[in-house]
């Protein structure tokens, strides 16, 4: 039932913080002690929407005054219980899943005749019904199921109402979920892109589940495409484009990109003329990625980690000490005898480099890490940011700021700047780093006028799967973060209108020390 609720005390006074090229921002709490905020937009009727992942719930939050509005509680929807507040003596010790209810978007004419907001939300367990731990044996993995849906909002009610399913078939899992949404157009129509990982098939308690984020038939690992309204035909197919990349008649297709590990980021804007889908993306000991996502190409998960550049050559994507696991390294992921050859396999006019990849470690450190880690030894600390989300800054609002990706991260609770080049299609100069707090970062929204950004953080200390680590001293849970923009920065008073047009080299920064993985 909807209901607005007030607002916790937010301090009326901002406290202010500096970024690295001399910004100054006002930083206030807009909400506190949310069931993890998984995904925030700033909506067109001047408000932030959100989802909680562990609280099943869609909101309505007005960020001047903090009251929230819940519009919808999908908690009847979701088959399985709280596992993660129910002892594990009672229910075997079931796992919760990646993330939840997840990813939101918002139809461009929600206002204006089409009061659509889409959603996706893990809705099924497998093994809910099962004695034990409710997974396949010999560590085969946790097997959830994801749904896209999309509901109407009704203003008068403040409620969402009306469900009709896109798709309820997606898999899922404890670990590697993907989860985002977004609407973003190809040819001038608009669409919903969501994205899912590969099921983290091939570490922890699913090393020993096959992997198919190579697999064009199968959805993990897969950055999918849907209509925004069903198309005339099948009621099977009334959703999915029937010019998706790998759709026919006879079958149709979602997929749009494949070869993904966990893409927790889209963001989409018109750069240098032109519009561009980019994706954020964990990886596994290292080569956290941005990529520039086109139709039908492959991005190299599994075979191929980060750039081609041979980093993984003789090893995986996951590692192990469970000698029943297949291959050298106990895992299902396969052996990666040369990156190089992989990514020629595949071939030049499939295979895509990433734009960028964050850490990309050497091949004695992470062959010291594997050997480590397979012999049930203490591994070596490992450098990594785990971008949980993306968004690409277009205002004028902040002097120097335009055309650059905004990235979250879970790691060291900070927002990156990457400045993109003047066609969209690479980045240049330095990576800036803003807002850094004992907190895991989210999502990030950004208001129409640029001046003000909002950063949700998790409430849980440890995310569902193996992303374990909690910064010290965690300042805010479950909060939305407001940041507003009020002087300084470079010594342009106005941003240009676009960026430099050549990249420049980019410097890899300090490792931070040791990253969970994701």
């Amino acid at each position: 039932m909807a209901g607005a609720l007030a607002a916790p005390h937010c301090p009326a006074t901002a406290q202010t913080v500096t970024g690295p090229q001399g910004e100054v921002f006002g930083r206030r709490v807009v909400a506190r002690q949310l069931s993890d905020p998984w995904a925030i937009t700033y909506g067109p009727d001047g408000y932030l929407w959100l989802t909680e992942a562990k609280g099943y719930r869609v909101s309505r939050l007005d960020p001047a005054t903090g009251t929230k509005t819940v519009l919808l509680d999908l908690a009847p929807e979701r088959q399985f219980p709280r596992y993660d507040k129910v002892p594990d003596a009672l229910d075997g010790g079931k796992p919760w899943p990646q993330g939840g209810l997840m990813g939101l978007a918002l139809h461009p004419q929600l206002l204006a005749g089409k009061p659509y907001v889409y959603l996706a939300y893990i809705h099924k367990f497998a093994g809910a019904g099962q004695p034990d731990k409710g997974g396949a044996p010999n560590y085969g993995g946790y097997f959830f199921t994801t749904r896209v849906v999309r509901y109407e909002y009704q203003p008068q009610a403040q409620k969402l109402a009306n469900p009709v399913v896109l798709c309820d078939t997606i898999p899922g899992s404890s670990d590697h979920n993907g989860g985002r949404l977004l609407i973003a157009p190809v040819a001038g129509q608009p669409y919903l892109f969501y994205s899912v990982g590969d099921l983290g098939a091939g570490q922890f308690d699913n090393g020993g589940r096959p992997n198919h984020a190579q697999n064009p038939a199968r959805y993990e690992g897969k950055i999918l495409r849907f209509n925004l309204e069903p198309a005339p035909g099948p009621a099977s197919a009334a959703w999915l484009p029937r010019d998706n990349p790998f759709a026919t008649p006879a079958h149709p297709s979602a997929v749009w990109s494949y070869g993904h590990r966990n893409p927790q980021g889209l963001a989409y804007a018109e750069v240098g003329g032109a519009g561009h889908l980019y994706a954020s993306e964990h990886g596994p000991f290292s080569d956290d990625e941005l990529n520039l996502i086109e139709p039908g190409k492959n991005y190299g998960h599994p075979l191929v980690i980060g750039y081609a550049d041979g980093n993984y050559d003789g090893l995986a994507a996951g590692v192990s000490s469970r000698a029943a696991l297949p291959g050298p390294w106990h895992t299902s992921y396969p052996l990666i005898g040369s990156e190089q050859a992989n990514a020629a396999a595949i071939g030049p006019a499939t295979y895509r480099d990433p734009m960028q990849t964050l850490y990309p470690n050497s091949n004695a450190f992470l062959r010291e890490l594997f050997a480590k880690t397979r012999a049930d030894a203490t591994p070596p600390d490992w450098p990594s940011e785990a971008p949980s989300s993306l968004a690409v800054y277009t205002a004028a609002g902040i002097p120097g700021w335009r055309a650059s990706l905004l990235l979250p991260t879970l790691k060291h609770g900070k927002l990156m700047r990457l400045p993109l080049n003047a066609a969209g299609t690479g980045l240049r100069g330095d990576t800036l780093t803003y807002f850094r707090a004992p907190v895991r970062y989210r999502d990030v929204a950004l208001a129409p006028d640029g001046r003000r950004l909002y950063l949700a953080t998790d409430s849980s200390s440890v995310s569902s799967g193996p992303s374990k680590e909690d910064p010290k001293g965690t300042s805010c849970k479950g909060c939305i973060l407001e940041f507003t923009y009020l002087r300084g920065g470079p010594a342009s008073a106005t941003p240009p209108a676009g960026p430099a047009a050549s990249p420049t080299p980019r410097t890899r920064p300090a490792a931070p020390g040791r990253a969970a993985r994701r």
